[in-house]
C-alpha cells in the first residue's frame, strides 16, 4: 500500500525507473513529473523511447526513490509493478492537464501498478 508519506515523498522527488530489454539487459532513466492514485504510480512521459520498447516486451517495471536529504537521513523505497503506456484516454488526458506539465510535449502517461514495496534501509 502507497502511504500518503510515501506519496509525498514519489511525487516530491527525481525517481529512477527500470525496465529490462529483449535481451534480458537492464535500462534505467531518471523520471520527475510522477503522482499517485491509489496503488498506482503515474508517469509523465516527454522523452521516456527505449523504456517504451521495453515494456512492449516486458511490463515488469522497478522504480526506486529516496529522499533529497538522504546523507541526513537516508528515507528510501523500491516498488515493483506491471506498467502501462497510454498515449490516449483518461491517463494521457490527466498529465497532458497537468500544471506542471505546461509547456511540454507531453506523448504519454506511463502507468505503473506497483504490486511490491521495500523500504530502503539507511
Amino acid at each position: 500500500m502507497i502511504t500518503l508519506g510515501i506519496k509525498k515523498l514519489i511525487e516530491d522527488n527525481v525517481l529512477g525507473f527500470s525496465t529490462v530489454n529483449k535481451s534480458g539487459k537492464p535500462h534505467s532513466v531518471a523520471v520527475a513529473c510522477c503522482k499517485v492514485f491509489g496503488n498506482k504510480i503515474i508517469i509523465t512521459n516527454t522523452h521516456v523511447r527505449e523504456s517504451l520498447g521495453n515494456i512492449k516486451n516486458n511490463k515488469n517495471v522497478s522504480l526506486v526513490v529516496w529522499n533529497k536529504e538522504w546523507e541526513e537521513s537516508c528515507i528510501g523505497f523500491s516498488f515493483k509493478g506491471i506498467a502501462e503506456n497510454h498515449t490516449s484516454g483518461k491517463w494521457f488526458d490527466f498529465v497532458k492537464n497537468m500544471p506542471d506539465n505546461k509547456g511540454y510535449n507531453v506523448k504519454s502517461a506511463i502507468v505503473i501498478k506497483v504490486k511490491k514495496i521495500k523500504k530502503l534501509l539507511s
